[in-house]
Protein backbone atom coordinates (compact mmCIF):
# COMPACT_ATOMS: atom_id res chain seq x y z
CA UNK A 1 0.00 0.00 0.00
CA UNK A 2 1.11 3.80 -0.58
CA UNK A 3 2.01 5.83 2.11
CA UNK A 4 -0.54 8.40 2.32
CA UNK A 5 -0.34 11.99 3.40
CA UNK A 6 -1.33 11.68 7.66
CA UNK A 7 0.15 13.21 10.30
CA UNK A 8 1.68 10.81 12.86
CA UNK A 9 0.31 9.14 15.51
CA UNK A 10 -0.80 10.51 18.56
CA UNK A 11 0.17 9.66 22.20
CA UNK A 12 -2.14 7.33 23.53
CA UNK A 13 -3.32 6.76 27.43
CA UNK A 14 -0.95 7.42 29.80
CA UNK A 15 -0.35 3.70 31.66
CA UNK A 16 0.80 2.26 34.67
CA UNK A 17 1.83 -0.73 34.08
CA UNK A 18 5.95 -0.65 34.07
CA UNK A 19 6.04 -3.31 30.86
CA UNK A 20 4.88 -0.66 28.31
CA UNK A 21 6.77 1.84 27.31
CA UNK A 22 4.61 3.68 24.84
CA UNK A 23 0.96 3.54 23.76
CA UNK A 24 0.55 4.80 20.28
CA UNK A 25 -2.80 5.97 19.28
CA UNK A 26 -3.43 5.32 15.80
CA UNK A 27 -4.22 8.18 13.28
CA UNK A 28 -7.27 7.00 11.12
CA UNK A 29 -7.74 8.42 7.41
CA UNK A 30 -10.88 7.62 4.96
CA UNK A 31 -9.25 5.91 1.76
CA UNK A 32 -12.66 5.82 0.09
CA UNK A 33 -15.39 3.56 1.40
CA UNK A 34 -12.40 1.95 4.16
CA UNK A 35 -10.42 3.40 7.02
CA UNK A 36 -7.10 2.76 7.63
CA UNK A 37 -5.64 3.61 11.08
CA UNK A 38 -1.95 3.95 10.66
CA UNK A 39 0.25 3.15 14.53
CA UNK A 40 3.73 3.11 12.89
CA UNK A 41 5.81 5.43 12.56
CA UNK A 42 4.79 7.33 15.56
CA UNK A 43 6.74 10.12 17.60
CA UNK A 44 7.36 7.75 20.34
CA UNK A 45 8.12 4.69 18.59
CA UNK A 46 10.22 4.85 14.70
CA UNK A 47 10.13 1.04 14.15
CA UNK A 48 9.01 -1.94 16.72
CA UNK A 49 11.95 -4.54 16.08
CA UNK A 50 12.38 -4.01 12.04
CA UNK A 51 8.35 -3.09 11.88
CA UNK A 52 8.23 0.22 10.13
CA UNK A 53 5.03 0.98 9.10
CA UNK A 54 1.96 -0.44 10.27
CA UNK A 55 -1.33 -0.17 9.10
CA UNK A 56 -4.71 -1.45 9.96
CA UNK A 57 -7.32 -1.82 7.02
CA UNK A 58 -11.35 -1.48 7.92
CA UNK A 59 -12.93 -3.57 9.29
CA UNK A 60 -15.18 -2.45 6.27
CA UNK A 61 -17.98 -3.79 3.81
CA UNK A 62 -17.88 -1.81 0.01
CA UNK A 63 -20.98 -0.38 -1.59
CA UNK A 64 -21.16 -1.82 -5.27
CA UNK A 65 -18.75 -0.79 -7.58
CA UNK A 66 -16.40 0.52 -5.07
CA UNK A 67 -13.44 -1.24 -3.41
CA UNK A 68 -9.68 -0.81 -3.40
CA UNK A 69 -7.61 0.73 -5.76
CA UNK A 70 -4.04 1.25 -5.21
CA UNK A 71 -2.21 2.35 -7.94
CA UNK A 72 1.15 1.18 -9.26
CA UNK A 73 3.89 2.88 -6.97
CA UNK A 74 7.68 2.32 -6.11
CA UNK A 75 9.07 0.87 -3.00
CA UNK A 76 12.58 0.52 -1.69
CA UNK A 77 14.46 -0.65 0.96
CA UNK A 78 11.92 -2.52 2.82
CA UNK A 79 9.49 -5.29 2.03
CA UNK A 80 5.95 -5.12 2.43
CA UNK A 81 3.68 -8.02 3.99
CA UNK A 82 -0.20 -8.02 3.56
CA UNK A 83 -2.22 -10.09 5.75
CA UNK A 84 -6.10 -10.09 5.77
CA UNK A 85 -8.64 -11.18 8.42
CA UNK A 86 -12.06 -10.66 5.98
CA UNK A 87 -12.12 -10.09 1.83
CA UNK A 88 -9.32 -10.28 -0.89
CA UNK A 89 -7.08 -7.61 -2.38
CA UNK A 90 -5.48 -8.41 -6.17
CA UNK A 91 -1.48 -7.74 -5.65
CA UNK A 92 0.49 -7.30 -8.69
CA UNK A 93 3.80 -6.55 -8.73
CA UNK A 94 6.78 -5.53 -11.61
CA UNK A 95 8.13 -9.27 -11.26
CA UNK A 96 5.22 -10.34 -13.16
CA UNK A 97 2.47 -11.40 -9.89
CA UNK A 98 -0.52 -11.64 -9.87
CA UNK A 99 -1.92 -12.73 -6.83
CA UNK A 100 -5.06 -12.77 -4.72
CA UNK A 101 -4.13 -12.15 -1.33
CA UNK A 102 -7.35 -13.97 1.17
CA UNK A 103 -7.47 -14.51 4.80
CA UNK A 104 -4.92 -16.19 7.14
CA UNK A 105 -2.33 -16.11 3.66
CA UNK A 106 0.83 -14.13 3.68
CA UNK A 107 2.03 -12.07 0.69
CA UNK A 108 5.83 -11.01 1.68
CA UNK A 109 7.20 -8.75 -1.24
CA UNK A 110 10.98 -7.50 -0.65
CA UNK A 111 11.35 -4.24 -2.62
CA UNK A 112 15.31 -4.24 -2.23
CA UNK A 113 16.56 -1.73 -4.82
CA UNK A 114 13.29 -1.54 -6.29
CA UNK A 115 10.04 -2.42 -7.03
CA UNK A 116 6.84 -0.91 -8.02
CA UNK A 117 3.15 -2.75 -7.53
CA UNK A 118 -0.63 -2.36 -7.15
CA UNK A 119 -2.93 -3.27 -4.97
CA UNK A 120 -6.75 -3.60 -6.05
CA UNK A 121 -10.29 -5.26 -5.82
CA UNK A 122 -11.02 -7.78 -8.66
CA UNK A 123 -13.88 -6.79 -10.51
CA UNK A 124 -15.96 -9.67 -9.76
CA UNK A 125 -16.32 -8.85 -6.20
CA UNK A 126 -17.44 -5.09 -6.43
CA UNK A 127 -21.05 -6.34 -6.67
CA UNK A 128 -21.37 -5.01 -2.85
CA UNK A 129 -21.36 -6.25 0.25
CA UNK A 130 -17.41 -7.31 -0.01
CA UNK A 131 -15.41 -7.18 3.13
CA UNK A 132 -12.57 -6.23 4.36
CA UNK A 133 -10.47 -6.14 7.04
CA UNK A 134 -6.02 -6.71 7.17
CA UNK A 135 -3.07 -5.29 8.19
CA UNK A 136 -0.16 -4.22 5.76
CA UNK A 137 2.84 -3.88 7.43
CA UNK A 138 6.69 -2.81 6.51
CA UNK A 139 9.65 -3.63 7.93
CA UNK A 140 12.74 -2.62 6.96
CA UNK A 141 15.76 -4.55 5.65
CA UNK A 142 19.11 -4.50 7.27
CA UNK A 143 21.61 -2.33 5.40
CA UNK A 144 23.27 -5.36 3.39
CA UNK A 145 20.04 -6.53 1.77
CA UNK A 146 19.07 -2.43 1.14
CA UNK A 147 19.94 -2.96 -2.31
CA UNK A 148 19.38 -6.83 -2.76
CA UNK A 149 16.98 -8.20 -6.10
CA UNK A 150 13.28 -7.48 -5.68
CA UNK A 151 11.60 -11.12 -4.93
CA UNK A 152 7.50 -11.78 -4.02
CA UNK A 153 6.79 -14.55 -1.62
CA UNK A 154 3.10 -16.33 -0.99
CA UNK A 155 2.48 -18.56 2.09
CA UNK A 156 -0.73 -19.92 1.56
CA UNK A 157 -3.05 -20.09 4.66
CA UNK A 158 -2.93 -23.67 5.69
CA UNK A 159 1.24 -23.57 5.86
CA UNK A 160 0.93 -20.71 8.82
CA UNK A 161 1.23 -22.91 12.08
CA UNK A 162 -1.02 -22.28 14.78
CA UNK A 163 -1.70 -23.61 17.90
CA UNK A 164 -5.97 -23.87 18.84
CA UNK A 165 -6.72 -24.57 22.54
CA UNK A 166 -10.26 -23.47 24.15
CA UNK A 167 -9.47 -20.25 25.42
CA UNK A 168 -6.55 -19.92 22.75
CA UNK A 169 -6.08 -19.43 19.40
CA UNK A 170 -2.42 -18.11 17.88
CA UNK A 171 -0.99 -18.57 14.51
CA UNK A 172 2.29 -17.19 14.32
CA UNK A 173 2.69 -15.76 11.09
CA UNK A 174 6.51 -14.75 10.90
CA UNK A 175 9.04 -16.12 13.35
CA UNK A 176 8.59 -18.26 16.48
CA UNK A 177 6.33 -18.13 19.46
CA UNK A 178 5.00 -20.61 22.18
CA UNK A 179 7.22 -23.88 20.09
CA UNK A 180 5.54 -22.61 16.62
CA UNK A 181 7.83 -21.87 13.85
CA UNK A 182 6.49 -19.75 11.01
CA UNK A 183 7.59 -21.01 7.56
CA UNK A 184 7.57 -17.29 6.09
CA UNK A 185 11.30 -16.29 5.75
CA UNK A 186 12.87 -13.09 6.95
CA UNK A 187 15.68 -10.99 6.17
CA UNK A 188 16.01 -10.09 10.25
CA UNK A 189 14.79 -11.88 13.19
CA UNK A 190 11.12 -11.37 13.14
CA UNK A 191 8.08 -11.78 15.18
CA UNK A 192 4.26 -11.15 13.74
CA UNK A 193 1.83 -13.35 15.41
CA UNK A 194 -1.80 -13.41 15.20
CA UNK A 195 -3.58 -14.27 18.78
CA UNK A 196 -7.50 -14.94 19.78
CA UNK A 197 -8.48 -15.01 23.60
CA UNK A 198 -11.27 -15.75 25.15
CA UNK A 199 -12.15 -13.50 27.86
CA UNK A 200 -10.60 -14.62 31.52
CA UNK A 201 -7.48 -16.34 28.95
CA UNK A 202 -3.90 -15.85 29.57
CA UNK A 203 -1.24 -15.65 27.57
CA UNK A 204 2.55 -15.26 28.44
CA UNK A 205 4.89 -13.53 26.50
CA UNK A 206 9.04 -14.15 27.56
CA UNK A 207 11.81 -12.50 26.96
CA UNK A 208 13.14 -14.29 24.24
CA UNK A 209 11.87 -11.21 21.42
CA UNK A 210 14.05 -7.94 22.01
CA UNK A 211 11.35 -5.70 21.03
CA UNK A 212 8.04 -5.94 21.10
CA UNK A 213 4.24 -4.26 20.54
CA UNK A 214 1.05 -5.22 20.60
CA UNK A 215 -1.68 -3.92 18.94
CA UNK A 216 -5.47 -4.50 19.81
CA UNK A 217 -8.40 -5.18 17.05
CA UNK A 218 -10.99 -6.05 18.72
CA UNK A 219 -12.33 -6.33 22.91
CA UNK A 220 -9.79 -6.10 25.86
CA UNK A 221 -7.34 -7.03 27.53
CA UNK A 222 -5.12 -6.42 30.48
CA UNK A 223 -1.64 -5.58 31.58
CA UNK A 224 -0.60 -5.58 35.38
CA UNK A 225 -3.42 -3.28 36.54
CA UNK A 226 -3.60 -1.71 32.77
CA UNK A 227 -6.81 -2.31 30.39
CA UNK A 228 -6.68 -1.48 27.11
CA UNK A 229 -9.17 -1.52 24.19
CA UNK A 230 -9.40 -1.54 20.45
CA UNK A 231 -7.41 0.67 18.16
CA UNK A 232 -4.00 0.86 20.73
CA UNK A 233 -0.68 0.37 20.18
CA UNK A 234 1.10 -1.23 23.41
CA UNK A 235 5.15 -0.85 22.71
CA UNK A 236 6.33 -3.07 25.44
CA UNK A 237 9.56 -2.13 27.43
CA UNK A 238 12.59 -4.50 26.50
CA UNK A 239 13.48 -7.54 29.21
CA UNK A 240 10.46 -7.84 30.92
CA UNK A 241 8.02 -11.43 31.25
CA UNK A 242 4.21 -10.11 30.77
CA UNK A 243 1.23 -11.53 30.80
CA UNK A 244 -1.86 -10.82 28.69
CA UNK A 245 -5.61 -11.42 29.86
CA UNK A 246 -8.45 -10.94 28.06
CA UNK A 247 -11.26 -9.46 29.70
CA UNK A 248 -13.48 -9.43 26.89
CA UNK A 249 -13.00 -12.20 24.18
CA UNK A 250 -10.23 -10.65 22.49
CA UNK A 251 -8.21 -10.49 18.85
CA UNK A 252 -4.85 -8.82 18.75
CA UNK A 253 -1.34 -8.99 16.85
CA UNK A 254 2.23 -8.93 18.97
CA UNK A 255 4.35 -7.68 16.45
CA UNK A 256 8.47 -7.03 16.72
CA UNK A 257 12.06 -8.81 16.95
CA UNK A 258 15.86 -7.50 17.13
CA UNK A 259 16.49 -3.88 17.37
CA UNK A 260 17.31 -2.94 13.53
CA UNK A 261 20.85 -2.15 12.75
CA UNK A 262 20.74 1.48 13.04
CA UNK A 263 18.02 3.67 12.40
CA UNK A 264 16.33 4.45 9.00
CA UNK A 265 14.74 7.19 7.42
CA UNK A 266 11.43 7.19 5.12
CA UNK A 267 9.85 9.23 2.59
CA UNK A 268 6.54 7.79 1.17
CA UNK A 269 6.96 4.47 -0.02
CA UNK A 270 11.00 4.66 0.23
CA UNK A 271 13.12 3.54 3.46
CA UNK A 272 16.51 3.70 3.72
CA UNK A 273 19.10 4.21 5.99
CA UNK A 274 20.57 6.01 3.50
CA UNK A 275 19.06 9.91 2.59
CA UNK A 276 20.88 9.88 -0.90
CA UNK A 277 18.91 6.72 -1.59
CA UNK A 278 16.14 7.68 -1.10
CA UNK A 279 16.86 11.19 -3.23
CA UNK A 280 17.39 8.30 -6.02
CA UNK A 281 14.57 6.84 -5.37
CA UNK A 282 12.21 10.24 -6.47
CA UNK A 283 13.95 10.80 -9.40
CA UNK A 284 14.12 6.94 -10.94
CA UNK A 285 10.23 7.15 -10.23
CA UNK A 286 9.48 10.45 -11.76
CA UNK A 287 12.04 9.63 -14.59
CA UNK A 288 9.98 6.60 -15.56
CA UNK A 289 12.78 4.27 -14.72
CA UNK A 290 10.72 1.47 -12.70
CA UNK A 291 9.70 -1.36 -14.07
CA UNK A 292 5.84 -1.21 -15.02
CA UNK A 293 3.32 -3.39 -13.52
CA UNK A 294 1.98 -6.04 -16.16
CA UNK A 295 -1.68 -6.02 -16.37
CA UNK A 296 -1.71 -2.57 -14.30
CA UNK A 297 0.03 0.20 -16.93
CA UNK A 298 -2.82 2.25 -17.67
CA UNK A 299 -2.08 4.61 -14.28
CA UNK A 300 -0.07 5.39 -11.54
CA UNK A 301 0.81 7.28 -8.49
CA UNK A 302 2.77 10.42 -9.38
CA UNK A 303 5.38 11.09 -7.11
CA UNK A 304 4.58 13.77 -4.39
CA UNK A 305 5.71 17.54 -4.49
Amino acid sequence: MSFFPTKDPLPGDTQASDAIAHIVAPRSVDLGGFQVHRALPSAQSRMVGPFIFFDHMGPAVFKAGIGVDVRPHPHIGLATVTYLFDGEIVHRDSLGTAMPIRPGAVNWMTAGRGIAHSERTAPERRGGGEPLHGLQLWVALPKNDEETAPAFAHTPASDIPELREDEVTMRVVAGTLHGLRSPVVTSWETLFADVRLRAGAPLPLGTEHEERAIYILSGEIEIGSDRHGPERLLVLRPGDRITVRATTDAHFVIVGGAAMDGPRHIWWNFVSSRKDRIDAAKADWKAGRFDLVPGDTAEFIPLPE
